[in-house]
């Protein structure tokens, strides 16, 4: 669609923004007795106000029940996890069985490469981004260290060309097809965290399984931020975070795929006691039985007070709907490059976006690469009451929400940004 700069049509597409009634769903920082402009939600999503009262639940059930909770609470713990199966694979799209929220998403990470990760002498090597996330990044080292490999050989790592910053599709299955003889693994992130790419993960997948090597990816930027299909893209695994566009709470429950046609196949796992099938868990045996599906690779009892938060926001997710949310993401985050690009080119900004315009090459957020001054900008937005974000070594990340941010806030922030101000340094 045709934009305009101008507060009055920011303020006609809220006004005709078919989700604005979830911003009152949610908290939004007050500072100076004013609410924030928050972009942040690629670090951390706002609280749904719900969650009080689900929390307020629970704790009424262990006050009232005790041990009794697992069974008898008015969600009864026990079965707890069972309640985000379908949001969850809605998400991502999955089937049901293909999903759980447990653990935490390095934990997770490690768990799917126990079973997906098993290399040999002549096939070892895993290809990562450049700029992976450091969690990831220590993960795999880890891993390669484990199996006595060194990282230095058996890592990967895929770099833009020179004078570009985000990888090309075709970069990346050339680098597959090269390696084809000694790739084991493939595992991106969905949604590059710094530069907010979002990766073709269907054709990756296809050519990573022609090279007959294993493929992942870390959604923790991607879950509740894009369109997903992990089970007709045939990903072999997947894992995300919880507290970011899924707006669970910090530290909340992650999340972990496994693709059902893995589910019975004999591969190599950690066990833990949930992921004993149920029927038979209190049952106290000496022999594991695998639960059915994905629940098999569970290994505690599920953390229910970490959970709640996630329960209240997935059922906001349930009443939205992730096509129309992923609608609203693109119209948004079209007007925030459209006003930054006007800023840039009449002169008022000195920056450039890095992630890619096109929209099915990116998610919520955009990356503003700065000059000299990056952190006097982004002093700027702090001392403007916005909330966003800083990335060494000169990138501002900006993530306008489809739930609860709105296109005049997409206008202040251009307006503060490019504004005349000066520093009090």
């Amino acid at each position: 669609m045709s934009f305009e700069n101008s507060l009055s049509f920011a303020r006609q597409l809220d006004f005709n923004d078919p989700l604005k009634r979830f911003r009152s769903h949610f908290y939004i920082p007050v500072k100076n007795a004013e609410e924030v402009i928050y972009f942040c939600g690629n670090s951390l999503g706002l609280q749904p106000k719900s969650a009080r009262t689900y929390f307020e639940q629970e704790l009424l059930d262990w006050e009232q029940l005790g041990v009794e909770g697992h069974f008898k609470a008015r969600n009864p713990w026990m079965y707890y996890h069972h309640r985000f199966k379908k949001p969850l694979a809605n998400i991502v799209g999955a089937l049901p069985e293909e999903v759980a929220a447990m653990n935490q998403l390095s934990v997770n990470l490690h768990l799917m490469m126990i079973s997906f990760y098993r290399p040999d002498r002549k096939r070892f090597k895993i290809i990562v981004e450049d700029s992976l996330f450091p969690s990831d990044r220590y993960a795999v080292q880890s891993q390669l260290r484990f199996h006595g490999f060194d990282p230095e050989e058996g890592l990967i790592e895929l770099k833009p060309r020179e004078g570009e910053y985000t990888l090309r599709t075709a970069d990346i299955l050339e680098e597959i097809e090269a390696h084809r003889e000694e790739l084991a693994l493939i595992m991106l992130g969905g949604v590059n965290y710094y530069t907010g790419q979002l990766f073709d993960m269907a054709r990756i997948s296809e050519y990573g399984h022609r090279a007959g090597a294993f493929v992942g990816f870390d959604l923790a930027h991607a879950a509740g931020n894009v369109m997903l299909n992990l089970h007709d893209w045939n990903v072999d695994f997947a894992v995300w975070c919880s507290y970011k566009y899924l707006n669970s709470g910090p530290g909340g429950v992650a999340g972990a795929f496994v693709h059902s046609r893995h589910h019975h196949e004999e591969l190599p796992r950690f066990n833990g006691w949930w992921g004993n099938e149920e029927e038979s868990r209190f049952e106290m045996s000496r022999e594991f039985r695998p639960a059915p599906g994905i629940d098999r690779w569970q290994l505690s009892n599920a953390p229910v007070f970490n959970m709640v938060a996630h329960a209240a926001a997935l059922d906001l997710f349930e009443v939205a709907g992730m096509e129309l949310l992923r609608q609203k993401s693109e119209k948004l985050t079209a007007y925030l490059e459209y006003l930054l690009e006007d800023a840039i080119a009449k002169g008022k900004l000195d920056a450039r976006i890095i992630t890619p315009s096109d929209p099915l090459q990116r998610g919520a957020q955009l990356s503003i690469l700065t000059g000299a001054n990056g952190k006097q900008l982004y002093n700027k937005l702090e001392a403007g009451n916005v909330i966003a974000d800083w990335r060494e070594p000169n990138v501002i990340r900006v993530a306008p929400v489809p739930l609860y941010n709105k296109f005049e806030e997409v206008y202040r922030f251009v307006e503060i940004l490019s504004s005349d101000w000066e520093s009090e340094d």
